[in-house]
């Protein structure tokens, strides 16, 4: 319910006390800590807590209407692809709304082949709704739960402007069966995950919305003369925002792509901290206006990108398991990264003060994809070896290093305990860790093996591996001083 209904409620409820003559609460009791004041002096004072500084792992989900035709010209990864040519031949399939309208671009050629000039992208709505009643969100969520996922963030609206949640907020532009899902996927999808002990979060789409600004982007420059800065949209994107906080109680609040300069975020941010204290907001709120004040995040978050050394601020890398986010029926193998890539950007991400936050496709039935499901599976299994090595772990005095004849080495930390995590399989059973101390006392444990010797030399650490060392796409040694 909104802020109107509440107050509303509250004097019904006043009210009613009063005539049935039930004492109230004494004037003596203290009330409950408001924390927050809606302006950004006072919400800076809220960081990241402790939860997701330990969590290191989350799942991202794009699933739409885009999930239905579930194509786009797999020509990259962002950042690899120049500007110049990105949204013409975009490689995220859950831009292609957007996509059709480009005159000439491989998905405008597909939708036309495919479902016909005439077909609306709207017209995907019946067959999504169709397809999503095969879903079931237990199976989901436990291959979430299966693979130590700690948190799962889901795109309640995209750039569609199309809901996964059943929103008493209308939009003014769309007919009433066009408006949202025909089930609440965001509330079903939450119940589950809670069930296995993860935290649940919600990506909006905040200063793009397709069915308010239609306007193609073609080029770079267009995304922030996209964004709508207009009170009506405003108050629709705010009241969307309170109506996820207030309905689901998410952990994370993820924007995309700035907000409204007429936004109400201080207010928002305030009572959703006041109301969930360990809560988090990302960086994705600004105006991107010039000269507009900044607004406050809990952490950052680069696409596809990871950071070049330890990052003092906590930070959340997203990226797809291909190259797009939403499900592209045409990306296979040489699109999908590597179950070695993927184990040693996770390694990398924790090392450096950051969490991953790796993003699956569903089809439009919430089916996740062979492919997907490989490489998550992948990942798990290594976790459940070496978990210890990157859960509620901080980062070193530094991030990497190497070993004496040249494999790369991160390094993780709990306390006193050091994790250096070799991101190949040694060569000969003695490894040098350079410039790694060790006290003497200390244990050295082989993650998933057990103890094994190891001595100080001249600042540098010796580790004697088993003879048998089990085949790994990376291996954890655990240095724990006495």
């Amino acid at each position: 319910m909104f802020l109107d209904e509440r107050k509303a409620c509250a004097v019904f409820v006043t009210a009613l006390i009063l005539m049935l003559g039930c004492s109230r609460p004494s004037e003596d009791e203290p009330a409950a800590e408001v924390k927050f004041q809606p302006n950004w002096e006072s919400l800076q004072t809220h960081s990241a807590p402790e939860w997701y500084r330990d969590a290191k792992f989350g799942i991202f989900i794009h699933w739409g209407l885009y999930s239905v035709p579930a194509y786009a010209p797999p020509s990259g990864k962002l950042h690899e692809v120049p500007w110049d040519q990105w949204f013409k031949n975009n490689a995220y399939a859950e831009w292609y709304m957007n996509s059709v309208k480009i005159d000439g671009s491989p998905t405008q050629q597909y939708h036309y082949k495919t479902y016909g000039r005439n077909f609306d992208y709207m017209d995907f709505v019946p067959q999504f709704n169709e397809a999503v009643a095969k879903w079931d969100p237990d199976k989901m969520a436990g291959l979430f739960s299966s693979v130590h996922a700690r948190y799962v963030v889901l795109t309640t609206k995209h750039h569609d402007g199309f809901l996964l949640w059943p929103s008493q907020t209308k939009n003014p532009n769309r007919a009433e069966d066009r408006q949202h899902a025909a089930r609440d996927i965001a509330g079903e999808l939450a119940s589950a995950v809670r069930a296995r002990n993860m935290k649940m979060g919600y990506y909006y789409s905040g200063g793009l919305d397709w069915s308010f600004n239609p306007t193609p982007i073609i080029a770079r420059g267009d995304v922030a003369g996209t964004i709508i800065h207009d009170p009506k949209y405003a108050a629709y994107a705010d009241n969307h925002w309170r109506e996820l906080i207030e309905r689901y109680q998410p952990s994370i609040l993820w924007n995309d792509i700035g907000y409204p300069e007429q936004g109400d975020v201080a207010h928002i941010f305030a009572d959703y901290f006041n109301e969930i204290p360990d809560g988090v907001v990302n960086n994705r709120w600004e105006v991107r206006k010039e000269g507009a004040p900044k607004r406050h995040h809990d952490f950052e978050t680069p696409e596809y990108q990871t950071m070049a050394d330890i990052y003092p601020e906590k930070w959340e890398m997203c990226r797809g398991l291909g190259y797009s986010f939403g499900y592209n029926q045409v990306e296979g193998p040489e699109q999908t990264i590597k179950e070695d890539e993927l184990i040693h950007l996770l390694i990398d991400v924790t090392s450096k003060n950051g969490n991953l936050l790796l993003n699956v496709g569903p089809k439009a039935d919430g089916s996740i994809p062979a492919i997907q499901e490989e490489r998550l599976r992948a990942l798990g299994a290594w976790l459940d070896t070496n978990g210890e090595a990157i859960f509620a772990t901080r980062p070193w005095e530094r991030a990497a290093g190497k070993t004496a004849d040249g494999i790369d080495v991160r390094f993780t930390r709990k306390g006193d305990t050091l994790y250096a995590i070799l991101l190949a399989k040694p060569r000969a059973r003695e490894v040098t860790l350079l410039s790694v101390p060790a006290p003497a006392g200390s244990t050295f444990t082989l993650l998933g093996a057990g103890p094994v010797e190891g001595n100080a030399k001249e600042g540098n650490l010796q580790v004697t591996l088993p003879a048998n060392l089990p085949a790994s796409h990376a291996y954890a040694i655990k240095i724990a001083k006495p």
